[in-house]
């Protein structure tokens, strides 16, 4: 049997559409689960070597279900990312008119992605979440609800039709999902990399989010996402997910992570993985002493000093 991938499902889900655009998954047997959690769950128990699941869409930010368990649990790591754009269609069974859509279902990150299509289209629908979208279109088939909100792709899969279709509030709206496995060395620098971490302040005290945003400012560390998430512990007790630009083999991010282990009660490494829009890292120098070689070369006087070189 080959090597398992879990995926949110079930199967016609826009996770598999872009799970499938990795080349590794053509070797892969693909498993669907019901929900991020039990996929996720199946890589902590070696069901499946890796999970590929939603994190991320360009309309309401992250997929908290996919953060907390991330941030939550027996630690896993991220090795890659996929950016797929995102359209939805009204699937329904054959036969049926807009008219007769009274309940329509999707996934609850869809629903700010067609909040405007439906209010202007379907003002009197009710609104039924689902564990995805191709659920939704299952629970559809099933006759359980009038309409879902899937990719169209998913129609033919349910044997049902699209009513309407290139439905978005947002154009050029994207999902991002990411490749899940169990804590092993980063692949190495692209060149274009991106670095995740989950930290928890020691204590709650003004300036505490700037104390651990500094480590990364005074190195020319750009943040791509910054997002707080309660840690269950009370109201205000907030963990801080983020996004770097760069890899943990560069000089500058290894001294970053270096020092927000010494300042924060816990750091949670999620990987250092290729970005998927081959983007390279733009450093901010606005001080000198802030690139890469300058990082480089006052590590190597350390060294010296250290064996009396100097």
């Amino acid at each position: 049997m080959p090597a398992s991938y879990a995926y949110l499902g079930p199967e016609g889900t826009f996770t598999e559409v872009a799970l499938r655009t990795l080349p590794e998954a053509a070797t892969r047997q693909l498993i669907p689960y019901v929900s991020v959690q039990s996929a996720l769950d199946a890589v902590r128990t070696g069901e499946a070597e890796a999970a590929f699941v939603p994190i991320e869409n360009s309309v309401e930010g992250g997929i908290t279900t996919t953060l907390d368990e991330l941030v939550a649990g027996t630690p896993l790591m991220i090795y890659r990312e996929v950016l797929l754009s995102i359209t939805f269609a009204l699937l329904v069974r054959p036969g049926t008119k807009l008219s007769d859509v009274k309940t329509v279902s999707a996934h609850p990150a869809a629903q700010p992605q067609v909040r405007n299509w439906l209010k202007a289209n379907l003002p009197d629908a009710v609104w039924e979440s689902a564990a995805s979208n191709a659920d939704a279109a299952r629970l559809v088939q099933e006759g359980r609800y009038d309409a879902a909100f899937a990719g169209e792709f998913a129609a033919a899969r349910y044997g049902l039709e699209a009513l309407e279709t290139e439905i978005h509030d947002a154009e050029n709206a994207q999902t991002r999902f990411v490749l899940v496995g169990r804590p092993a060395r980063p692949a190495a620098p692209t060149g274009a990399d991106k670095t995740s971490v989950v930290l928890w302040q020691r204590d709650d005290h003004p300036g505490g989010l700037r104390d651990l945003l500094g480590e990364f400012a005074t190195r020319g560390i750009n943040l791509m996402v910054l997002q707080s998430r309660p840690t269950g512990a009370g109201i205000g007790n907030y963990c801080f997910c983020i996004d770097a630009a760069g890899h943990i083999s560069e000089r500058r991010m290894a001294e970053a992570l270096m020092g927000l282990k010494r300042i924060c009660r816990d750091v949670r490494f999620l990987g250092s993985y290729p970005r998927a829009d081959v983007t390279a890292a733009q450093v901010r120098t606005p001080l000198p002493g802030t690139s890469e070689d300058e990082f480089m070369a006052a590590a190597e006087w350390v060294t010296r000093c250290q064996d009396g070189r100097f």
